[in-house]
């Protein structure tokens, strides 16, 4: 899901869905994979006049291409990328005093990872599964699911905070579970995060669920007996401590996060001295029981008035 407002960089977005044809397309392609010469045979249109709307909707992020080869010869297969877009309009609220930001899954930037472990795509694999040099594959950036047995994985992530606002509390929202060599419902697995180099504290993973049912979002070519789903768990770093969920995690404050850094950094790791090294997967949207990436949302006090999404 594109979740959009009145910044510059969604006129694209915009500009893509006012056309008619261009949701046509959309709706050829949505259950799938379509050649250009294929839609415009449907739509009754040029294959060029189809290529230039085909590249409006690649450049909003609406829809993705791969290159195959089939019948002796190379073609450009259309898919759609997108399930649903969320546009947030303008609101006149004085006392709104939130800054969100989201991290897709496969935009780490430091990773030291053990098996069993890989990574995937809304739409294939990527390379070999418990083989780490696939997490430095280029394609792990369009990753929306990561798992391994130990090890960590690293994000980076601009502040985009002003001198002048003053952050209450930061939240950080991912779905998260254990990692088993295939699945398993008892499963327990100790995961530390860290923000800044400063530990949070520990969660214990309770499963790598997914034995009864498939994942609400996961893809239909998706492997049955694999990561199919986890928890949509919140870590909350406030002024009194930092909780996951409603359970204290340790006495960590937001003061103590150094949250004027120009970069944050956040660490999710299974240590291989733990108790319960379970493995971690990460899911992204796409996959899951929970359409989203990590979410990292700073609360301002109540003396900053802004309300920004990015």
């Amino acid at each position: 899901m594109i979740k959009a407002n009145g910044e510059p960089k969604f006129m694209a977005l915009y500009e893509a869905l006012a056309s008619e044809v261009r949701w046509r397309i959309m709706g050829l392609i949505a259950d799938t994979e379509m050649n250009v010469k294929e839609i415009a045979a449907k739509l009754e249109l040029s294959p060029s006049i189809v290529t230039l709307h085909i590249r409006k909707l690649e450049e909003a992020g609406l829809v993705g291409s791969r290159r195959v080869r089939q019948n002796g010869g190379t073609h450009k297969m259309c898919y759609l990328k997108q399930k649903s877009v969320e546009i947030e309009l303008p609101v006149a609220s004085p006392t709104a005093r939130i800054r969100e930001q989201t991290i897709s899954v496969g935009h780490y930037t430091s990773f030291e990872v053990h098996p069993t472990c890989g990574l995937g795509t809304r739409e294939m694999e990527i390379g070999v599964w418990d083989d780490p040099r696939y997490f430095l594959d280029p394609e792990r950036v369009n990753a929306a699911i990561l798992w391994f047995g130990r090890g960590y994985v690293e994000y980076k992530t601009p502040n985009y905070l002003l001198p002048d606002q003053t952050p209450e509390s930061i939240e950080i929202s991912m779905e998260i579970a254990s990692e088993a060599p295939g699945l398993s419902d008892h499963w327990p697995s100790d995961i530390r995060f860290t923000f800044n180099g400063v530990s949070l504290g520990s969660w214990t993973s309770p499963a790598d669920f997914g034995r009864a049912a498939r994942g609400r979002y996961t893809p239909e070519w998706w492997h049955r007996n694999v990561n199919q789903y986890g928890l949509l768990k919140t870590i909350r770093i406030d002024t009194s401590g930092t909780f996951i969920g409603e359970e204290w995690m340790s006495d960590v404050t937001v003061a103590d996060i150094k949250l004027r850094e120009q970069f944050w950094t956040l660490r999710y790791a299974v240590d291989e001295n733990s108790v319960n090294v379970g493995g971690l997967t990460l899911y992204g949207a796409g996959f899951g029981n929970h359409d989203q990436d990590i979410i990292i949302r700073v609360y301002l006090s109540q003396s900053n008035q802004s309300h920004i999404n990015f």
